[in-house]
């Protein structure tokens, strides 16, 4: 299955992500951070304790696993006419969930391993997934 291929008016960072997207353009995967207690969020946000003060974009792995998937199989933007596609939520091996595409995959099945790969496009970088090389 692979991924679908957006317009450039499909992809809008605004100021809260603009860092993440920035990042991805240099094939960087960011998540955000508290300081205080440790846990991360996507997308960005506040911690859900301490607030957003002590927020920070960090680098992640880029690594995690398939929590859930739909295929699609009817067409409904002009942008995705290149059916079936997948639409996957990724729980990152550092928590939060993130919603993605896996490419370079013939079986997408909940559980599987996956890492990101960046996929550049002439005004935007989108991060999708594909299967882990390593578990």
């Amino acid at each position: 299955m692979k991924a679908t291929r957006p317009l450039p008016g499909d992809v809008v960072a605004d100021d809260l992500d603009q860092p993440f997207w920035d990042a991805c353009r240099d094939h960087r995967f960011l998540v955000q951070r508290c300081a205080r207690c440790g846990l991360f969020y996507w997308p960005a946000s506040c911690c859900t304790v301490h607030g957003s003060a002590d927020m920070a974009w960090v680098e992640a792995s880029g690594r995690g696993q398939i929590h859930t998937y739909a295929v699609i199989h009817q067409s409904y933007r002009r942008t995705f006419l290149d059916v079936p596609y997948n639409v996957a939520v990724v729980r990152l091996d550092e928590g939060p969930l993130f919603h993605t595409s896996i490419m370079d995959c013939d079986q997408v099945e909940v559980g599987l391993r996956v890492q990101v790969a960046f996929v550049d496009y002439e005004s935007f970088t989108l991060p999708l997934f594909r299967p882990s090389q390593t578990p």
